[in-house]
């Protein structure tokens, strides 16, 4: 299978958006950017991309300065081999980093997280507490597995080798999440399509492996303590305005996860979705979309 990336797959009534790159240690990162104002930030999980917020964007970019990456290995951007990258968090947080930088966006930063977008975002967010201004988080977290909870049987069957070769060869993982994603909706073929198309071959589908694969689950994982210093740094942000969104019907964010968010933020305004799923944009795009533009209008 051709492993090239086709950008004009995907329908313009989709995804009407310009593409930008910019180059990171050798590798080209996509982005959109859409609009002016305050910057938001908004940072997608594993296995979507920036495609999970175009109505957002659309919604924002009359407001706000929207900037909205591909991690490295995901959607448009580049999806270099391990011997040219280090698929880690903490090289996910330096390219985010440096993507900042150099778009020189470094004040009244409002982040919009889902799934890895939550840690990412907030790592550069513990090393930058002066630059939010705002966080909207849905479904993620920036603290380890809760206890009682068990890791999900499908994650854990995607980091053994069988798991591994199904998720390569076949791309159960994208093409999976397109359907247990959604509870309230059904995607149609033309979005399924949208969502799975960056991963058309072995090689383009390594960086949602490796993502499955860097979850920090013991003390002993490289990335273990990069998540106990976020999670022990939250307090830094008691202050900081929040609005949680949350599909209750998350097979792996669950109401555990949530709860602890409120733990962490009491003065977080939180909307439960009871018939949602983990991409709760898909599932209730009208209802967060209003709710994230009256948040950032106050």
């Amino acid at each position: 299978m051709n492993s090239r990336i086709n950008t004009r797959e995907i329908s313009s009534d989709l995804y009407p958006f310009k593409s930008n790159y910019i180059t990171l240690g050798g590798h080209k990162l996509h982005y959109i950017e859409e609009g002016d104002g305050d910057p938001v930030v908004m940072l997608h999980g594993n296995p979507s991309w920036s495609i999970y917020y175009r109505d957002l964007i659309q919604r924002l970019s009359s407001f706000h300065h929207c900037l909205v990456p591909d991690h490295i290995g995901m959607g448009y951007s580049d999806k270099p081999g391990d011997d040219k990258y280090s698929y880690t968090l903490s090289q996910r947080v330096k390219d985010l980093e440096e993507f900042l930088e150099t778009k020189g966006i470094t004040q009244n930063i409002t982040l919009i997280m889902h799934d890895w977008g939550g840690i990412i975002g907030m790592c550069f967010a513990r090393r930058h507490p002066e630059a939010i201004k705002k966080l909207v988080i849905l479904n993620t977290a920036a603290f380890h597995l809760q206890e009682r909870k068990r890791f999900p049987f499908f994650l854990r069957f995607t980091r053994t080798l069988t798991g591994e070769l199904f998720l390569r060869a076949f791309n159960s993982f994208s093409i999976g999440a397109t359907h247990i994603g959604v509870q309230r909706t059904t995607m149609s073929r033309e979005l399924r399509q949208a969502y799975t198309s960056p991963y058309n071959s072995w090689k383009n589908r390594i960086g949602i492996l490796r993502f499955v694969q860097d979850i920090p689950l013991k003390k002993t994982d490289p990335e273990f303590d990069l998540v106990t210093d976020v999670q022990n740094h939250l307090h830094l942000f008691h202050n900081t305005p929040v609005l949680i969104t949350w599909g209750m019907k998350d097979k792996v964010f669950d109401i555990r996860y949530l709860e602890k968010w409120i733990e962490y933020f009491p003065h977080a305004q939180v909307h439960r979705f009871e018939d949602c799923g983990h991409y709760v944009l898909e599932d209730a795009r009208q209802e967060i979309g209003q709710l994230v533009v009256d948040f950032l209008a106050k």
